[in-house]
């Protein structure tokens, strides 16, 4: 589609937005599954939350190789490959039902997912140029929403037992490794050239601390918000559908986030999400026993989320070519880092504080941002009025 400044390379969004649905799918599903299989066998909160930690390691380690990868061999075939591996990882895991085999897997399944993650990221922001751009990261945010929402469902009806939910997320991960091929060669090129994201970090310090502390609730509430509902005296199949719910409102609310965004203030949206955000995690101990836990979950996850998808889009206003890839790069690492010390952070507030420490250390961790964004605000104000 083109009109003006304006075009859209279908054929390399359908096929990136397959490949975050394979991420997304991945992660929805593994992370209550994971989890509420280790608080059956009597895991520690802390130990689960070190388990879950293990992928953004994996995330980490998986941007030192990402480049080379997709350099020697193409991103289509990397994307594909790593596609399939996942789909094994998930098979291995019944097959190991133990703790030291379940660490090693979480760590080459951040490996995997998180090479998807980088080149479909790329391709996107590679997919729409002007004013498209909102309504394209709108269209990856919601791909993402709607199938990270499937894998807690899958979790709901399966149950958490045996081979049954890990062999329907493998033959899933599996069929989704069709559409990548749909990506055109201009489009799989542009991840070859090689980058810095040390020499990006100076150039966009404050989107890329957003970034962290996003996935530091996004790392928070993936491990440990199944835990926190059966803790709260939820049976398995509610607390496991409280990340579908979470995830509900994203489906829904991204594509006018980012309208919103695109026609407002990006850094303006930002801020009200962690706003919106912060709010819902004050609330959330009040209801989470409550029938009006259902409607503030799909609220909190749409504002949660929508930090990242409003952060993306700024990061394609902002930056182009090599700077580009990088930004997308140092995300994906922000991502890894902020997942690593939500998962753990979690798990040692849960510990130590009971179970109202998971949504405590987040509030306090967005009350944080926020306060170091009206300090900036004031700042820039002063600096104007000198």
């Amino acid at each position: 589609m083109q009109g003006g400044n304006d075009a859209i390379n279908w054929r390399t969004l359908i096929a990136a937005c397959a490949a975050v649905c394979v991420f997304a799918f991945s992660l929805g599903e593994i992370f209550p599954l994971l989890s509420l299989n280790m608080e059956s066998w009597g895991t520690s909160a802390h130990v689960i939350g070190l388990n879950s930690s293990m992928a953004p390691v994996g995330i980490l380690l998986a941007g030192l190789v990402i480049p080379k990868l997709s350099h020697t061999f193409g991103a289509k075939p990397v994307a594909i490959f790593m596609a399939a591996l996942t789909g094994v990882i998930f098979l291995a895991y019944p097959t190991f039902p133990n703790l030291p085999s379940w660490f090693v897997l979480r760590l080459l399944q951040g490996i995997s997912v998180s090479t998807l993650f980088a080149l479909s990221e790329a391709w996107v922001l590679g997919s729409a140029t002007g004013k498209s751009r909102g309504i394209v990261v709108g269209i990856y945010a919601t791909c993402i929403s709607a199938t990270f929402g499937i894998g807690p469902a899958v979790v709901g009806w399966a149950g958490i037992h045996g081979y049954l939910p890990f062999v329907i997320g493998a033959a899933i991960l599996f069929v989704a490794i069709l559409p990548i091929t749909l990506v055109s060669p201009r489009s799989a090129a542009v991840e070859q050239a090689h980058v810095s994201m040390l020499g990006f970090l100076p150039k966009a310090p404050l989107l890329l601390i957003g970034i962290c502390v996003h996935a530091m609730f996004d790392g928070g509430m993936l491990a440990f918000l199944s835990v926190y509902g059966v803790k709260m005296n939820m049976d398995v199949e509610s607390a496991a559908l409280t990340l579908t719910a979470l995830s509900f409102g994203n489906v829904f609310f991204q594509i006018p986030i980012g309208w919103i965004a695109d026609r407002t203030s990006k850094r303006g949206t930002i801020i009200a999400c962690f706003i919106v955000a912060a709010i819902g995690l004050a609330i959330l101990p009040f209801v989470v026993t409550t029938i009006w836990v259902w409607p503030l979950l799909p609220v909190l996850g749409a504002a949660g989320f929508g930090i990242y998808t409003v952060g993306l889009a700024e990061l394609g206003d902002r930056f182009s070519g090599a700077d580009l890839i990088a930004g997308t790069s140092s995300f994906a690492a922000m991502w890894g880092v902020g997942s690593l010390i939500g998962s753990v952070i979690c798990g040692l507030a849960m510990d130590i504080a009971g179970p109202h420490g998971f949504p405590g250390i987040l509030l306090i961790v967005f009350t944080l941002y926020l306060a170091a964004q009206a300090i900036r605000m004031r700042k820039i104000r002063v600096a104007r009025a000198g």
